[in-house]
């Protein structure tokens, strides 16, 4: 029987070989993907885009989930294996359309890799009344997945690739008020606890999955420049969080912290590929490796620190995780049996 990582039973790094300079080139150097279908959602920009790239020049079909064709279009050009299809990841008959044309073409699913995301917005809702971070960055995953299982079990073998974020540091998953009706909204607190949701999804759906041979892994890409995800950012609060100075310039130490976008997509195509990670799932990856557990007593001597690095133990709750899958079915009005 396979094992599963509630609480976090498996966070131990394995050695990969890999560091956070490594590229997605790196890791994906020697596999081969002729005949595997993957799909990128937001594969069109940032480290979506450096994804495509590296799972087609390994031979790889990807379809591309984009909210601008016409722009994805633009960036993809030249890129062979390509397929774009329209796709905006808040609104639900959005994903229900392409996932209904993806499950009649008949194709299997090796690869769904679950990237794209929105990041220091203002309080905003879907027509559902959603706030709009827990609706993009994870409700609009668990949607497009249980839509499109049959496919990721036609495949007989695949993965799900949940990129998630350091931001989990920031919250827990509220389950009394999850979309900020009866508390005050923070965008950086609504962002980490969209974070810890697709980490507990990954939990749970691996933990539910992997009888049939699908893995699930959530990961942190790192602190990446160059990338559209803080577009929406307001200066200030790039201050408060001591990445600029008072004239608005980034701290040099930052700057030089701060990862390609090759290195950023790294951990992503690490986790969809990686033979290394043939046997584990559920787990939650940084710098192409297994994270350690952010240890709850501060006494603990670890190599994780708050806000840094680690994945916090409240994200890989067994409790939350099933509890966590039966409320995201409520919400979405969307049953997703794995049988």
């Amino acid at each position: 029987m396979k094992a599963n990582n509630y609480q976090g039973a498996l966070q131990k790094p394995i050695g990969s070989g890999f560091t956070a300079k490594s590229t997605s080139e790196d890791v994906i150097k020697g596999i081969d993907l002729s005949n595997k279908i993957a799909i990128v959602t937001g594969g069109n920009t940032g480290i979506g885009l450096e994804t495509t790239k590296t799972l087609a020049s390994a031979g790889a079909t990807v379809i591309v989930l984009a909210r601008n064709v016409k722009k994805a279009k633009v960036n993809l050009a030249g890129i062979v294996n390509i397929e774009i299809e329209e796709v905006d990841m808040i609104e639900p008959s959005s994903i229900d359309r392409f996932a209904r044309k993806f499950i009649l073409s008949g194709r299997p699913l090796h690869l769904l890799i679950n990237n794209a995301g929105i990041m220091w917005v203002p309080l905003q809702r879907d027509q559902r009344g959603i706030e709009s971070q827990l609706a993009t960055n994870y409700l609009g995953q668990f949607h497009l997945t249980a839509r499109l299982w049959p496919a990721l079990k036609q495949a007989g073998a695949a993965r799900v690739v949940n990129v998630s974020s350091l931001g989990h540091h920031n919250s827990s998953f509220n389950f009394e008020d999850p979309n900020f009706e009866n508390r005050e909204y923070e965008t950086l607190q609504a962002y980490g606890q969209s974070k810890t949701a697709s980490n507990l999804f990954t939990l749970e759906l691996d933990n539910r999955a992997k009888d049939f041979n699908i893995r699930a892994y959530s990961l942190h890409p790192g602190s990446i420049g160059g990338t559209e995800l803080g577009r929406d950012a307001d200066p200030e609060q790039w201050r408060k969080l001591g990445f600029l100075d008072e004239n608005g310039n980034i701290h040099p130490a930052i700057m030089a912290a701060l990862k390609t976008i090759p290195q950023g997509a790294a951990t992503t195509v690490f986790a969809a590929t990686s033979p290394l990670l043939d046997e584990i799932g559920g787990v939650y990856l940084e710098d192409n490796d297994i994270a350690e557990l952010l240890p709850t007593d501060p006494l603990i001597q670890t190599h994780t620190k708050l806000h840094q690095n680690g994945v916090q133990q409240y994200s890989l709750d067994k409790d939350s995780a099933k509890r966590l899958w039966h409320l995201s079915e409520e919400m979405i009005g969307v049953k997703f049996n794995i049988d």
